[in-house]
């Protein structure tokens, strides 16, 4: 009976492992297309360092969590099986995702610079901006996860951002955002700070906003920054 437990279980995480390897495989598969192979191989990996960050950060809150899972030309996530108990915690591990992933796009940068590689600058950019487009403040975006701490009425100044990046780029994939930040936005307009559940939830101590305030703030300016700096030395044909 044991035996076929560890076979079971092992069969399980084996498939955890498919499920991660085979939709990042297959979103290489679909990037490479448009972009080349080794430009999708960068562009994954990125995503995947944001990813392991939320990934780890949930485990180190004694999350259970699932591994992550790609879809092509929409991103990836890692499914939370537990959600967060409090707004802290969910601001962990909404900041962490952003946090791995710049670091991984700086290494990437750093490494673009020693070697004169532009296809490592193209992929550093992007690592940049992906982190800086999920820092707006609206849930679902990294950016609204973690200034829920402060208040979720903060959700309110991702609307006009969501709509302003909508007009000046057209896209489905900030339409799906949207349809997807809805009920969220209505949260944030009915959010009522003396209901019960929500000082169960979102309570926490002014050193702890005043934290996280600053880490947002700080890697906002940072990405948006990089982002920039990145963007303006990139070669033409790229």
């Amino acid at each position: 009976m044991s035996k076929l437990l560890f076979l079971l279980f092992s069969g399980l995480k084996f498939g955890k492992l498919l499920t991660t390897g085979g939709t990042m495989l297959l979103s290489v598969f679909a990037y490479a297309f448009i972009w080349g192979w080794r430009y999708a191989v960068g562009f994954v990996a990125m995503i995947l360092i944001h990813e392991m960050g939320h990934y780890i950060a949930a485990r180190q809150r004694g999350l259970a969590v699932g591994a992550p899972t790609f879809i092509p030309f929409v991103g990836a996530w890692v499914e939370l099986k537990d959600l967060p108990h409090d707004a802290e915690t969910e601001a962990y591990v909404g900041l962490v995702g952003p946090l791995a992933g710049t670091l991984g796009a700086l290494a990437c940068y750093y490494l673009a610079r020693n070697s004169g590689s532009d296809l490592l600058l193209a992929v550093s950019y992007s690592g940049f901006f992906l982190n800086l487009f999920n820092m707006i403040p609206l849930s679902p975006f990294d950016g609204g996860r973690i200034t829920a701490v402060l208040s979720p009425r903060i959700w309110l100044i991702g609307v006009p951002v969501l709509v302003g990046l909508f007009m000046l780029r057209p896209s489905p994939m900030l339409i799906l955002m949207a349809i997807m930040a809805a009920p969220q936005v209505m949260r944030a307009w009915r959010f009522d700070p003396s209901a019960p559940e929500n000082q169960a939830y979102y309570t926490a101590s002014s050193e702890t906003r005043l934290t996280y305030a600053v880490w947002y703030i700080g890697l906002l300016a940072f990405l948006a920054v990089m982002s920039h700096e990145v963007h303006e030395i990139l070669p033409r044909h790229l």
